[in-house]
């Protein structure tokens, strides 16, 4: 190209425009998805240490908040939601850097300051997309696993969306746009922005004294996750508690109502791939049984619950009236059971932090055939984790999808380059895995079926 002119480069262009913005846009998301699996890979094992570290708390104090089980499915809906984010599975309808070109007034730089600035302007935005979220039943289907756990702890914080495929809320903010806050400094702060939402998920940690009127505490969001008639649909601020106080949706933590965690209509499995959908389920299925036009159009945004008339009678689904009474779900299992989950959860992470390190390797289109390999594992051994005899078609549909990579490609993504035997080693985990879960539904689920039926 050394003898061409500007001139031909303009024009070829002009040409070519879109084909190549849409190169541009290609190599941002391949970038975005290999510094931020880095950042997870950093993030993860923090996360697991701070889980153990309440573990161990909670067993020294006699106060266990974090049942195994429970556990084990909050991390794996950490898992599935960050391979979600990782993957990008989502699209945003209008995008903070387009707000930004059209209606800003100043044209800020990335200084101090305006990190300071875009960090409010997510917490505002965060608090109206929170109490949105709560108050609209289609709304309620993205951030229904977040509060599906009937424990609070860590791990539950790791509870993320996978059903939110549209980002909806960019409008909210407009103030960071029109300060002329960079689209850079939004999209470092999010993440930091949300990984400071995890420490206040514990029942520990009671109050911190003056620093309750401006951060949100751990006696704030118990509030926030109880189900108690008193604590319902308040306290939605993420990092600064004011927005509740501001807005009238604030809530003390009261000495004479505890707190009872999780959702008014339990979700009743441990699998949250299945979580993620329940709401939408029941709302797609209400609105098909709909008598009333109206109703069938309305019901997606009347206030989270809401059914048409008579429905509760007509169909109705499971739901909890005494908050003080009934019955968690899954406390009765094998300890087997317990430690297999365990060892899955452990090894499906080694499988993703591999994912996340490797993105360049692997490449594209075969991250996301990655990410549907994930996505099986974890629908797998959830269900496992149900007692659900038809896990056993689940592990084997991921077992014949595993075999089937490793003859497809000769290699586990490239794992060779790093391990000479991982393909054996692979091969060997599925076959374990399949066979185990075999094992567990014909011989130990088959056991628990006939001693319930005799007693």
């Amino acid at each position: 190209f050394r003898g061409l002119k500007l001139p031909f480069f303009i024009n070829l262009f002009e040409k070519n425009k879109k084909t190549v913005s849409f190169i541009l846009y290609l190599n941002k998301r391949d970038f975005f998805m290999e510094e931020y699996g880095k950042i997870l890979v950093f993030a993860m094992p923090i996360f697991l240490i701070l889980i153990l570290i309440e573990k161990i708390y909670g067993h020294y104090k006699g106060e266990n908040t974090s049942p195994n089980m429970d556990s084990v499915s909050s991390v794996s809906s950490g898992m599935v939601n960050s391979v979600k984010d990782v993957l990008g599975l989502s699209i945003t309808l209008i995008s903070y850097d387009w707000i930004v070109s059209k209606i800003a007034i100043f044209n800020l730089e990335a200084t101090v300051f305006t990190y300071l600035i875009g960090f409010i302007a997510i917490d505002f935005y965060g608090y109206w997309s929170h109490r949105l979220s709560h108050q609209i039943n289609f709304l309620w289907n993205k951030h229904a696993i977040h509060h599906s756990s009937e424990e609070f702890n860590l791990a539950c914080a790791l509870r993320q969306p996978i059903s939110s495929f549209v980002n909806l809320f960019t409008f909210l903010l407009i103030p960071a746009a029109l300060l002329g806050v960079p689209a850079k400094v939004i999209a470092i702060t999010l993440p930091i922005h949300l990984f400071l939402q995890f420490w206040y998920h514990t029942k520990h940690i009671k109050k911190i004294g003056f620093l309750e009127n401006i951060l949100v505490s751990p006696s704030h969001h118990r509030v926030h996750h109880a189900i108690n008639p008193e604590y319902m649909d308040k306290n939605h601020s993420q990092i600064f508690i004011f927005w509740d106080k501001l807005f009238g949706t604030f809530q003390e933590e009261l000495e004479s109502v505890p707190p009872v965690f999780g959702i008014t209509r339990p979700a009743r499995t441990w699998n949250p791939i299945r979580i993620n959908f329940q709401h939408l389920g029941l709302l797609i299925t209400d609105a098909w049984r709909a008598e009333n036009w109206k109703d069938k159009f309305t019901i997606w945004f009347k206030p989270t619950g809401w059914r048409p008339e008579n429905f509760e009678e007509k169909y109705p689904v499971s739901k909890i009236t005494d908050v003080y009474n009934f019955e968690k779900y899954g406390m009765q299992h094998s300890k087997k059971l317990m430690y297999w989950s365990i060892f899955q959860a452990l090894i499906t992470l080694l499988f993703i932090s591999y994912m996340y390190n490797s993105i360049a390797i692997i490449g594209l289109p075969n991250v996301f055939i990655y990410g549907v390999f994930i996505f099986l594992t974890v629908y797998s051994y959830t269900e496992l984790m149900d007692t659900s005899k038809i896990s056993v078609f689940w592990e084997s549909i991921r077992f014949a999808f595993g075999i089937g990579l490793i003859f497809y490609f000769g290699d586990w993504f490239g794992m060779n380059q790093l391990f000479p035997f991982a393909n054996y080693v692979i091969l060997s985990y599925l076959v374990l895995s399949l066979l185990v879960t075999i094992y567990f539904v014909n011989s130990i689920f088959e056991k628990e079926t006939l001693l319930v039926a005799q007693s």
